[in-house]
């Protein structure tokens, strides 16, 4: 029989930090409800102390699903406290808590003397604090993962010692991270062998890997951790995290799917509905995937080559190692129009599973109705953008209700803007060095704010001349940042939407004084 690799999918919380890919509560949730679908054994929701965001976040999320809800925390007590705040509802919470124990890291997290003068002094308090928030953490549920961050580059012989003392606090799981991406895939195979053979109850946990891609060995490092005794992976769709990513949940399920032969290992991963998934969260967190992403990118199964298109023709096995139908890429699209009704739209999103209250459905029927006037014919991927764009919606109250441009060679590009906020109207007009330009002054000018722009982007978000494009707007407050996301049909109405949403998170973030920074570990 083949021996389970539990997936542990960590796109709503390391995916998270991905830059721009900030998630709000109905994303997550839809996320959430299509990682079950897809059969993830886990569920890393969120880090709960972070912000009360996080934690209703995770707190809905427990609340309805079936499978094992993780919520991160750091070694101390009110992060513990936090995560199972939020996860008490859940039918399988785990808590997971981490501590820093490579010398790199402890060097630079545990300075100053209260943790000790010496470096080993500093792991005697670093070992007790891991011990301690384990111990702490059983108190509220069984299952416990414990993390040992920059495992990849911890001494051998105390990230021995820190696993055996956490097993023997209660910790049923320890994920053991290269979190700087720095192994080599035989390296890594070897850390894990060594540690597993160093820890004389490393029979009574799971040993779990998180590897990160900085050097693009993501994938290859958890392989190979699995072939040396490591029970369970985390991963994120499409690859998304912090800096480089993390291992792609699909690729690895995917690789140990159709090279069966050189293994004993299967997942409950249902692979046909990988793309699905794929295409959801890229569409809410605006992340694109890119063309020659494997599994899932546009041309993954696509051949242009003479020679290739000939050998297809004749087998597909020729040139492809798999079936596109076996990780649910759609043979053709269902398209929509202007025609169609609320039943017809609402059967099509339920089958690129998504799941709309009839609340929901309004208000992305009337935006679906929008689209479908400019553009004739409205195709999966552009519902897939529309649902990140209308469920993706930060709670800002800033709507843009009227836009005109005026632009061409021989006049001075002029933009006027009216922008509603509950009961009130704010409008004005001004010119700039380019219709963008100038619709981003006539923005400021009718909020009375003036934003620094970090990063600015527009792309297509889908295919043809009648695309929607997509803008992504990043303006910059001191050490605070905000986005903004907008689609049209119409680059400069995008663009407008998403500098509107951007400026309205800012006004309500300062006026609401909420914190934003936190450590977000492995």
């Amino acid at each position: 029989m083949k021996e389970n690799i539990l997936v542990f999918d960590t796109t709503l919380r390391d995916g998270e930090q991905s830059p721009g890919a900030s998630l709000n509560v109905q994303e997550k949730v839809e996320i959430a409800r299509q990682l079950e679908k897809l059969g993830v054994d886990i569920i890393e929701a969120g880090f709960p102390a972070s912000s009360p965001l996080q934690l209703e976040a995770v707190q809905r999320i427990s609340d309805e699903s079936g499978v094992v809800i993780a919520a991160l925390s750091r070694a101390v007590e009110n992060d513990i406290k936090a995560s199972w705040t939020a996860l008490k509802g859940a039918k399988k919470p785990r808590i997971h808590t981490f501590i820093s124990t490579s010398d790199i890291h402890i060097a630079g997290k545990f300075a100053g003397d209260r943790y000790g003068r010496t470096l080993e002094e500093k792991r005697r308090t670093i070992l007790k604090m891991a011990v301690d928030a384990v111990a702490f953490a059983k108190t509220f549920t069984s299952d416990i993962e414990f993390s040992a961050e920059d495992a990849g580059r911890t001494d051998p012989g105390y990230l021995a010692e820190i696993t055996e003392a956490v097993i023997s606090a209660g910790a049923t799981t320890v994920n053991i991270p290269d979190t700087t991406g720095y192994t080599w895939p035989s390296e890594f195979g070897r850390k894990i062998a060594d540690l597993i053979s160093r820890v004389p109850n490393s029979g009574n946990a799971i040993i779990s890997v998180h590897c990160h891609n900085d050097l693009g060995l993501a994938v290859a490092n958890s392989l190979s951790a699995l072939e040396n005794g490591a029970r369970q992976v985390e991963c994120s769709i499409n690859g998304i995290g912090e800096r480089a990513g993390n291992a792609s949940l699909e690729e690895i399920v995917m690789a140990l799917k159709v090279r069966s032969d050189l293994h004993n290992f299967q997942t409950g991963i249902v692979t046909e509905e990988i793309y699905r998934t794929s295409r959801m969260v890229s569409g809410f967190t605006g992340i694109i995937v890119q063309p020659n992403k494997a599994i899932v990118g546009e041309n993954a199964f696509s051949h242009e080559s003479g020679i290739h298109q000939d050998g297809m023709l004749k087998n597909r096995q020729t040139y492809e190692v798999m079936t596109p139908e076996s990780v649910g890429v759609p043979k053709t699209s269902i398209v929509l129009g202007r025609h169609s009704g609320k039943h017809g739209l609402k059967a099509r999103l339920e089958a690129l599973g998504y799941t709309l209250a009839d609340a929901e459905l309004e208000s992305v029927y009337r935006r679906f109705m929008e689209i479908a006037d400019k553009k004739k014919e409205v195709y999966d991927d552009d519902l897939r953008v529309l649902m990140g764009d209308e469920l993706g919606k930060p709670s800002t109250a800033f709507v843009l209700d009227y836009l005109h441009i005026n632009s061409g060679t021989a006049s001075i590009p002029t933009a006027t803007v009216r922008i509603r906020h509950r009961e009130k109207v704010f409008e004005e007009s001004a010119t700039g060095d380019g219709p963008i330009d100038a619709c981003f002054r006539a923005i400021e000018r009718a909020l009375g704010i003036e934003s620094m722009v970090s990063t600015y982007s527009v792309r297509s978000a889908t295919a043809g001349r009648e695309a929607l494009g997509e803008a992504l707007v990043r303006i910059s407050d001191g050490s605070v940042s905000f986005n903004g996301r907008g689609i049209s049909t119409d680059i400069i109405e995008a663009s407008a939407r998403a500098y509107i949403q951007a400026l309205g998170l800012r006004l309500e973030h300062f006026e609401n004084n909420t914190p934003e920074t936190i450590d977000h570990g492995v």
